[in-house]
């Protein structure tokens, strides 16, 4: 997203930009996860039990802010959030496929059995 206001910044290099919004340890966990479609916050959750409620809310918020992620707030009651790749997150997903298949390499060069070291999960099929 582009402020007109914001402060000018230089990357070194234009992986720091890619990084910057993509980085960290659960971004494109949650990513790979919507590439398959829309999840609500309880799915993702359950997908991923390892993050915390906490975290889940923020990582999320922080990809509507730079537009990956849409959030759509359905008028019911009780109330529903769905999660959705915008049409800038899916522009993601060849690098998202490429981090997955590199890591699973990574995983048999380093341990041989790729599925004695995977999680059993829609994604590691």
């Amino acid at each position: 997203m582009t402020n007109e206001g914001a402060v000018k910044k230089k990357y070194n290099i234009s992986v720091e930009a890619t990084l910057e919004v993509i980085g960290g340890k659960w971004k494109c966990v949650i990513l790979c996860h919507l590439i398959r479609g829309k999840k609500r916050t309880s799915d993702l959750k359950r997908l991923m039990p390892g993050i915390t409620q906490k975290m889940l809310t923020q990582q999320l918020r922080e990809l509507e802010e730079d537009g990956i992620v849409h959030r759509i707030v359905y008028n019911q009651v009780p109330p529903k959030v769905e999660y959705e790749l915008s049409e800038y997150g899916h522009s993601l997903e060849p690098i998202l496929h490429a981090l997955c298949d590199w890591g699973e390499k990574h995983i048999i060069k380093e341990y041989g059995d790729k599925f004695a070291m995977l999680e059993d999960s829609i994604l590691n099929h």
